[in-house]
């Protein structure tokens, strides 16, 4: 038996247990299903996946489980659409070829399809809130968002993602965005220490449209969060992300932002905080197609390791085939400034403290573009408890 038989053998009496499907979505987990068990588990060997070593969730067995949503009633005029609806959109975006997305689309049941209406303004957030507790054995879930968003419409989408015990996450969320329209995304991953979490964003921006995400990974043992973004004529993606890990945590963010026409505008900013022996990994991709001429992007990853045991691997990726461009990209890694420790140790602030107070400061440039007041303050008091308790 090979490995990868071995691997998706594991999940192919989950499969077979489920409820039958209409045809036209059983036939979508069937040949999800059949790309996963072709693949199987993605390895070091995969460029892709080098710095992330997924084997631990490859060797388990685990049962199935389900991510209970939480939300909040939606916004008046978001409306929840049947999935039929969902058949001209639903695996549309996110690509087959990730074998996370393919055992993700395999396991298709509940999943949740929104639709915001053409010219809708929608005043409040839309908020998902997935919730997983595992029992005595190791459980998967796997959560689909699919909200589509028509031309001229204004909302903002919170995904947040909590647990306790040792579970699998493994989410997709796609988001088609209309011509002219406006959406402002975040995710909060705060899943347990003892749980894998990986997750796919993936959107597809109409013309003159405005997208931002921002990313925020705390939790989970291994996180993995791939974000990608098609941009059309005239539109502009902003991606923010900001990670946090120590002790033995490991978080590997992959980015692709796809100028496929004329005129359109990136700004991607990603930061990270190592401590102890945790490992993070950054590869951000800005692609411009021959024909986007006139593009704007600007890509930065800078890094604060904390620990002389700490890892951060960094790839920015520029890969430009047009010729009338400007684009920039950098990445940084360092530690706290000596300078600005003494400064404020001269001022009576107490050494630990002090690089509480400069760590805080540090993160504080992604948290003040989160505009969304009720989430800022919940992740302000989030931060400040985790560097007030490194500071002790």
């Amino acid at each position: 038996m090979t490995a990868v038989s071995e691997q998706t053998g594991r999940w192919l009496a989950e499969f077979a247990r489920q409820k039958p499907a209409a045809p036209w979505l059983q036939e979508l987990r069937e040949s999800a299903f059949q790309r996963f068990a072709q693949s199987g588990f993605p390895t070091t060997h995969d460029e892709e996946w080098r710095f992330t070593n997924v084997s631990r969730i490859a060797r388990t067995t685990f049962e199935a489980g389900q991510a209970l949503s939480l939300s909040t009633p939606f916004p008046e005029g978001v409306e929840v659409v049947a999935p039929q609806s969902a058949a001209p959109y639903l695996a549309k975006l996110a690509s087959l070829d990730n074998p996370f997305v393919a055992l993700n689309t395999a396991f298709l049941g509940d999943f949740i399809c929104l639709r915001v209406p053409k010219g809708a303004m929608i005043s409040g957030p839309i908020h998902l809130e997935l919730l997983t507790s595992a029992g005595d054995r190791p459980t998967a879930s796997h959560p689909r968002v699919l909200i589509v968003v028509g031309a001229d419409a204004h909302c903002t989408i919170v995904e947040s993602y909590i647990g306790g015990g040792s579970y699998f996450t493994n989410a997709v969320t796609e988001i088609v965005v209309g011509d002219r329209a406006v959406v402002d995304h975040y995710k909060l991953q705060r899943e347990s220490l003892e749980a894998f979490h990986v997750s796919t964003l993936q959107t597809q921006l109409g013309r003159s449209a405005n997208f931002s995400t921002h990313n925020i990974s705390l939790g989970a043992a291994l996180a993995r969060n791939d974000v990608g973004a098609v941009l059309a004529e005239g539109s502009e993606a902003t991606l923010n992300g900001l990670y946090i890990v120590g002790g033995s945590q490991h978080v590997d963010n992959h980015t692709v932002i796809d100028h496929a026409k004329p005129h359109g505008t990136s700004h991607e900013l990603y930061k990270g905080i190592l401590d102890g022996h945790a490992e993070a990994v950054f590869n951000g991709r800005i692609i411009v197609r021959k024909d986007a001429q006139k593009t704007d992007s600007k890509q930065t990853n800078k890094n604060l390791v904390l620990s002389d045991d700490a890892v951060i691997d960094t790839k920015p990726e520029l890969q430009i085939l047009a010729d009338d461009v400007r684009c920039t990209h950098g990445a940084t890694i360092g530690q706290l400034d000596a300078e600005s420790l003494f400064y404020l140790q001269s001022r009576g602030i107490g050494r630990r403290e002090a690089r509480s107070l400069l760590t805080y400061a540090f993160a504080q440039d992604v948290v003040d573009r989160i505009k969304v007041q009720s989430l800022r303050d919940s992740l302000e008091r989030v931060l400040f408890e985790k560097f007030h308790e490194h500071s002790q």
